[in-house]
């Protein structure tokens, strides 16, 4: 049997499990299996600058953090898998997108958004979304265009008053 200790650090760890969950805006089950040291930690540093991170949990403790907030991920749950923990919704889930095309080790399996079971095409979708910035430059350029149409229609117009003078 276990030693009280034991038990009481595996009921920490579900703990810790359930808050990163909480406190997380995204949340991707993958696969690592394959992948180097190297590229690990590649992964890990693009993220910490995204203040998300990634923690390898046993799948037992894993589930018993799932069932307690009443989440269905037990097919997932088979063989090693790790879990990003993202503070912004759609950052880290376009990192380990990017990351998973350029190394086919990384298999991503499934996620949480928003604290909703997510399936790997919807995180594929939410990948496929661009960047604020890339949001706010298609802004601006679609509204230079009405500028543009602005300008030339004052410009015309200044005109046509000058040659009635």
């Amino acid at each position: 049997m276990a030693s009280e200790k034991i038990l009481n650090d595996k009921k920490e760890i579900v703990k810790e499990i359930i808050d990163n969950i909480k406190n997380s805006e995204s949340v991707i089950l993958f696969q690592y299996q394959g992948l180097t040291v190297a590229e690990m930690s590649e992964l890990r540093n693009k993220l910490n600058q995204e203040s998300s991170s990634v923690r390898i949990y046993k799948n037992t403790l894993l589930k018993r953090a799932l069932d307690e907030l009443n989440i269905n991920m037990n097919d997932f749950l088979e063989g090693p898998n790790a879990v990003l923990f993202g503070k912004t919704l759609l950052e880290p889930i376009k990192i380990i997108a990017d990351f998973a095309k350029d190394h086919d080790k990384l298999d991503i399996r499934v996620g949480i958004i928003s604290g909703d079971v997510a399936s790997l095409d919807v995180i594929k979708e939410y990948a496929s979304i661009p960047s604020r910035e890339g949001l706010l430059t298609m802004l601006a350029g679609g509204m230079i265009q009405y500028v543009r149409d602005l300008a030339v229609g004052l410009n015309l117009y200044a005109e046509k008053l000058e040659g009635k003078e």
